[in-house]
């Protein structure tokens, strides 16, 4: 059966002159453990400061309700990330500073992702966090089970991660504290 989009008096311009700033979708990745959460608490946390209307999708959050139904292995991960791109152009088009947090291991699917959006709408900021420093961080423990071969597919370990090749930002947490981090991501976006 064919579907027909419709169309509603109120549009995503009139959204963003309501909340008097542009929407776009923040789309974090990296490595478990790499700081993708941290980093969107506390750019969400400055945005809200500066008075924008945000919202962020964290991958260990998704998964838990909309994605439950979802395992690790490689089609899995593409359907985690294809539905997550769609929920964040969803939130764009509702004059949402959307964040994204999911490590979104593929290269092929960030392009996805990126494609459903208008260009100036979408920015991958890769956080590159070495693997040897994610496992010290380990907080959830995941890296020792996957280590000891308790937990299969995981990222980074014996599933890849594909690091971005043309992102909008790089933010290497090994070399800046997150809030230095936050204010550069700032600052490229155009808020500071």
């Amino acid at each position: 059966m064919a579907t027909t989009q419709q169309i509603f008096k109120i549009d995503r311009t009139m959204r963003q002159s309501l909340n008097q700033h542009v929407a776009k979708c923040i789309w974090l990745t990296g490595l478990s453990g790499s700081g993708k959460s941290t980093l969107a608490n506390l750019l969400e946390q400055e945005l809200h400061d500066l008075g924008k209307r945000t919202y962020i999708l964290d991958g260990d959050n998704i998964r838990q309700f909309l994605n439950a139904d979802l395992g690790f292995s490689d089609e899995d991960r593409t359907e985690n990330i294809r539905r997550i791109a769609h929920v964040a152009r969803l939130m764009v088009d509702a004059g949402l500073i959307v964040i994204v947090a999911f490590i979104s291991p593929f290269e092929k699917d960030r392009q996805l992702a990126r494609s459903l959006f208008a260009k100036d709408d979408f920015f991958e900021i890769y956080i590159e966090t070495p693997l040897e420093v994610c496992e010290q961080r380990d907080t959830k423990g995941l890296y020792a089970k996957a280590r000891a071969h308790g937990l299969r597919n995981f990222t980074g370990i014996d599933s890849p991660y594909e690091a971005p090749s043309n992102p909008e930002l790089i933010l290497n947490t090994t070399q800046s504290l997150p809030a230095a981090l936050v204010q550069k991501t700032l600052n490229y976006l155009g808020f500071k």
